[in-house]
């Protein structure tokens, strides 16, 4: 039996592992890199723009990041108003980056990106930043359905002693899980009950089971329709069976989420500001929402462009 699709609950077959043997087999060359963006984004047979003829062939041009319609000539250049246009970084370098992105279960750095491409740190760091760009692209809204988890935690920042507020320093952010789906994650002001309520109303619909723990910017779920348990972790409570409905309350996939996404931030890139925070959760949460994919993660980035 298949695993379930996260993204679309339906049944797949096991995909296998994108070794690196596989992506150099798929990749050799700028020249496959070049056709796969062309597939991906006009194919290479479709209408052509300037002569109409359905269905054209198209050719590539030698020593040219372009294809040609056998019919009238037209030139149609797969890398316009992409990431790749005008970078003067080979194609190759640049789907391998992306590739790394895919295999990664930490991510990226981007020292290690310096490392394994062979560019400056500054060509790494900003591959590595537009790459979290099309991952963040790539998922279509769909509601969360069912059972959904919902938690929040802070992060990064040091915790300060001095007067006022020890939170101000780090940031904020959302995690909202659907029990054998998908998951949304967001970087949040504050946990304020208008904060959440805005959230959940924006990704739940009315009368789905909601689990979170006993903080109280919650108990607005409860006046919107929601069916909602609540487990208190100050009392070392980390799961509870509705004797009523005989449903399980917990929220541990979104924690282990952020335990993951934590570890990581410690380990792999140390430290992540509050304005690229965003970027990180985006490219975390895509690999969470479609690890069952694997190799099929890649096409889906690069399709992004």
């Amino acid at each position: 039996m298949g695993k379930r699709n996260t993204t679309t609950g339906t049944r797949c077959s096991n995909v296998q592992p994108f070794s690196v043997r596989e992506f150099f087999a798929r990749f050799p060359n700028d020249d496959a890199c070049l056709a796969h963006v062309m597939s991906v984004r006009y194919g290479l047979r479709h209408t052509c723009r300037k002569c109409g003829v359905v269905d054209a062939t198209f050719h590539k041009l030698a020593n040219r990041k372009a294809y040609a319609c056998a019919h009238c000539g037209d030139h149609v250049y797969p890398c316009a108003g992409t990431v790749f246009q005008d970078s003067r970084t080979p194609l190759t370098v640049w789907f391998y980056a992306i590739y790394l992105f895919v295999v990664t279960r930490h991510g990226v750095s981007g020292k290690e990106l310096q490392r394994q491409l062979g560019v400056t740190y500054k060509c790494a760091y900003r591959m590595g930043m537009q790459i979290r760009a099309l991952i963040g692209s790539v998922d279509e809204f769909n509601a969360l359905q069912g059972h959904v988890e919902i938690d929040e935690t802070l992060l990064g920042g040091r915790i300060s002693r001095a007067k006022g507020n020890p939170r101000d320093n780090k940031t904020m952010i959302l995690g909202m899980k659907e029990r054998g789906g998908r998951m949304v994650t967001e970087v949040i002001p504050d946990a304020s009950t208008p904060t959440l309520k805005r959230a959940v109303l924006e990704n739940i619909p009315p009368k789905t089971i909601i689990s979170t723990d006993e903080w109280k910017g919650y108990n607005l779920l409860t006046a919107y329709d929601y069916q909602h348990g609540t487990v208190n972790h100050s009392e070392e409570e980390w799961a509870v069976t509705d004797a009523s409905t005989g449903v399980r309350h917990h929220v541990q996939h979104v924690e282990s989420f952020w335990g993951l996404f934590k570890r990581s931030v410690r380990s792999t890139h140390i430290h992540i500001s509050r304005k690229h925070m965003q970027a990180y959760l985006n490219e975390f949460t895509f690999r969470s929402n479609h690890r069952e994919m694997r190799n099929a993660m890649f096409d889906l980035i690069v399709g992004a462009v």
